[in-house]
């Protein structure tokens, strides 16, 4: 007996991407400090110093999973994207591990700044490009065409994590990575996050954070996996503002770094040709899978 037709098509995930992870607010936000990027001292000086943590989180994780490809070039003929890549604060130093990085941003005066630091590089022309786009845009045309997928500081700016981790998952070889930073949502987190950083110590503008748009660990792991990811690893960070410097921490009460892994489909299994004669037996009714 035949399956309907229905039946015959491929499993697909019924979510689809129509909404957007576009916050045309954080939009303007960052619009304001396209040209502040590479200012060590400015705006985004923890973001600066956060590479001590973030870099080598990205290489050791990914080096786990496929290996050293090339001595002095770890990260050689890996293909990494970095969402919200602003400047290309972290997009440079992944290439420079070897890494072919593409940063985006929606913010077009941001990738723009990314180009010209890039280009005072030489050994950087042929691994880092940039482009001014959304993920769901990207996602349109570049279906599984990453080894890896970054993240850092950008998932409390979107408007729409369903969508965002939709998207990751299409633009992700079976079996990439992606990697998350971001902010707890606690009442300690809104405390030093937004009242001591923004108000206080002034460490960021005041309103770069929206504190409802924070997510905990646990509800990005849920979220994750029901999107097709595992989580392989959580661990807490905390930045000191009078060093500037960022550290491993056991608590995710406020910063926290996330390396999850696309699930690879499981190949189903071909149907026996005994298997499909005893389907066709009187008192046997047909099993779809």
């Amino acid at each position: 007996m035949t399956a309907p037709f229905h039946n015959r098509l491929p499993r697909l995930n019924l979510r689809t991407v129509s909404q957007t992870t576009l916050d045309p607010a954080e939009v303007r936000k960052f619009q304001a400090m396209a040209s502040k990027w590479w200012d060590l001292q400015g705006e985004f000086a923890a973001l600066h110093s956060m590479n001590d943590l973030r870099v080598p989180f990205i290489r050791d994780n990914l080096l786990n999973v496929h290996g050293v490809q090339q001595l002095g070039k770890p990260l050689a003929e890996l293909r990494i994207l970095d969402v919200g890549c602003g400047g290309g604060l972290l997009s440079e130093p992944l290439g420079r591990l070897g890494a072919d990085v593409l940063g985006i941003d929606p913010v077009e005066d941001s990738v723009r700044t990314a180009e010209m630091h890039s280009s005072y590089d030489p050994n950087l022309r042929e691994r880092v490009c940039y482009q001014a786009c959304t993920l769901e845009e990207l996602a349109e045309e570049e279906a599984e065409g990453f080894h890896a997928v970054i993240a850092s500081e950008v998932v409390e700016h979107l408007a729409d994590l369903d969508a965002f981790a939709s998207c990751c998952r299409q633009v992700l070889k079976p079996g990439g990575s992606l990697f998350i930073t971001t902010i707890n949502k606690t009442n300690l987190s809104y405390t030093l996050g937004i009242v001591a950083a923004e108000q206080l110590l002034r460490i960021v503008p005041s309103g770069t954070h929206d504190w409802e748009k924070f997510i905990s660990p646990e509800d990005l792991e849920r979220l994750l996996e029901s999107s097709g990811f595992y989580v392989e690893a959580i661990r807490g960070m905390m930045y000191n503002p009078l060093t500037g410097v960022w550290s491993w921490q056991k608590s995710t009460a406020i910063n926290y770094a996330l390396h999850a892994i696309k699930r690879k489909e499981e190949p189903q299994p071909e149907q026996t040709w005994a298997e499909s004669e005893n389907l066709d037996k009187p008192g046997q009714a047909p099993s779809y899978s």
